[in-house]
């Protein structure tokens, strides 16, 4: 079995090297059955790290075609923001490099498991990978995990099906990798390797199988809301609002199509040749809120809230932890 690790720049050393180093040692023990390399998109060459890290030689290019285990980190910065070091932005340029048609077709290919630490599950998702599938990655990135699409799982390590593994925090690539260990060569491996690294493996693997355990928070409390009549006129908001989203990574043109009556109000985006509907949409007279779901630049789960003053529209729209974009609009 091979196992390709992947480097981009400012991925995070712990969230790489710990699993790297735990193949390796399961290589050790299994008398060279496995091996492991360190691989990046764009082929043999110097990665610099996250946080002013050093950097480490990938020694060949990611190959998705080839069997095995592809194992793909986060990155390490800030935790929020939106400068060179932060990192959500680390995570959306190794997105946006050739490292997501190359995992889109190693999540393609029934011979390849792939593997996430903390925020790898993130660069797979922004980039539309993990639509739908159930996936894990820090805390602080679990609302942007599931702004995406993905169904964020709040365990040390989660399995979807028997070919997308992902781990939570840093420190959970050891638990990912020793999983995957005993997963494919056994206990006795995997129990070595621990007794090496004086580490046991945490937390239970989570499944979408078995029963379902109960649920014993409250559902006895009822929220009610009394529609008051509308102190301003349905034409408040009504029409369509030539808009403008400033995104960390462009400015976005969209057309919002708004209708207010009786009091409720529905909407919809249109960008292009993809228009989305409003989410839960709701008007209190000055401020207007919806979620909505966006394809472009990259998939995610948008919540939008503006105001509106005459024909003007200003506020923001935001995905998880990644930075509120501003939203400016003029009624046409």
């Amino acid at each position: 079995m091979h196992i390709q690790v992947v480097l981009f720049d400012g991925f995070d050393l712990m969230d790489a090297i710990a699993p790297y180093e735990v193949f390796a040692a399961a290589a050790m023990y299994a008398g060279g059955d496995i091996t492991v390399e360190l691989v990046s998109a764009e082929g043999k060459r110097s990665v610099p790290s996250g946080m002013k890290g050093p950097a480490i030689e990938a020694e060949a290019a990611l190959d998705p075609t080839r069997s095995g285990i592809i194992l793909v980190p986060g990155g390490s910065g800030k935790p929020e923001g939106d400068s060179d070091d932060a990192v959500p932005n680390i995570l959306k340029l190794a997105m946006e490099s050739n490292l997501t048609p190359l995992m889109k077709l190693a999540l393609e290919n029934e011979k390849i498991t792939v593997a996430t630490v903390c925020g790898g599950s993130l660069v797979l998702a922004m980039g539309g990978l993990l639509e739908d599938r159930y996936a894990v990655t820090n805390h602080l990135g679990m609302a942007a995990l599931g702004a995406t699409g993905a169904i964020p799982i709040a365990a040390r390590v989660v399995e979807d099906g028997h070919r997308l593994v992902s781990g939570g925090g840093v420190t959970s690539g050891l638990d990912v990798a020793l999983y995957l260990v005993e997963r494919e060569l056994g206990p006795q491996i995997a129990s070595a390797v621990e007794k090496l690294f004086e580490y046991e493996r945490r937390g239970t693997v989570w499944r979408a199988q078995g029963r379902v355990p109960i649920n014993f928070t409250s559902s006895s409390e009822v929220v009610s809301q009394d529609f008051e009549e509308a102190s301003h006129e349905d034409s408040e908001i009504n029409g369509t609002w030539q808009s403008e989203i400033a995104t960390p990574i462009g400015k976005m043109s969209v057309l919002f199509h708004i209708s207010l009556k009786d009091g409720f109000v529905s909407g919809t985006a249109t960008q292009g040749d993809e228009v989305a509907e409003f989410l839960n949409p709701t008007w209190d007279g000055h401020r207007l809120t919806w979620t909505q779901k966006v394809k472009k630049p990259m998939r995610l789960n948008l919540k939008f809230e503006v105001t509106v003053q005459g024909d003007t529209m200003r506020g923001t729209a935001k995905a998880g932890m990644l930075p509120a974009s501003k939203v400016a609009g003029r009624r046409c």
